[in-house]
């Protein structure tokens, strides 16, 4: 996913059974679905249920449910206090607003995520520079490296042109054999 998709998460894009995670209004406003993880699961879950006690202490002090997209707060006034519109990933404090002055929760800030996925690079001794995109081009690589098709990792991205996503073959390509060394 790219940033913005990941801080734009609610508790409903998340199918731990089908192991789908729907990202909404992506990049040229598309919606699209790519793969939650297996081996996410159990973090992840975990990591919910510390949101979840997030979500019952705003409902428990009434504070305003979260910004919801589009004109969906006008049609639907209260389904921004809802579970499964909640952030995946909410802001530890509460803010203003910019827009409509209410105070209410946001997602985590891009700066967040950003500076925890430099630490983990760091902490797992990744000696290159590691960011959000960086995981996303490595998983396009990894996808193609295991023999996906293109067009499957075209949908997965979310690319409109196959063009932007041939990008990703000339790393893949490195070892355009898929022969190993003996000596490995």
């Amino acid at each position: 996913m790219r940033l913005q998709e990941c801080l734009h998460l609610r508790i409903k894009d998340l199918d731990f059974e089908r192991k789908a995670v729907t990202v909404r209004s992506g990049k040229g406003d598309k919606d699209r679905e790519t793969v939650l993880p297996g081996s996410l699961k159990d973090n992840l879950h975990e990591h919910l249920e510390k949101a979840r006690v997030v979500y019952e202490k705003d409902r428990g002090q009434d504070i305003a449910g979260v910004e919801l997209p589009g004109a969906l707060e006008r049609k639907y006034p209260n389904a921004g206090k809802e579970w499964s519109w909640f952030w995946a990933f909410p802001a530890h404090k509460l803010s203003v607003d910019p827009i409509s002055g209410i105070v209410r929760r946001h997602h985590i800030y891009a700066g967040n995520l950003q500076r925890q996925i430099k630490r983990a690079g760091t902490r797992a001794d990744i000696p290159k520079r590691i960011t959000v995109h960086t995981l996303r081009h490595s998983f396009a690589t990894h996808l193609l490296e295991k023999g996906h098709d293109i067009r499957t990792i075209q949908e997965l991205l979310g690319h409109s042109s196959l063009q932007t996503t041939m990008i990703y073959t000339h790393v893949a390509a490195k070892n355009r054999l898929g022969v190993t060394s003996p000596l490995d």
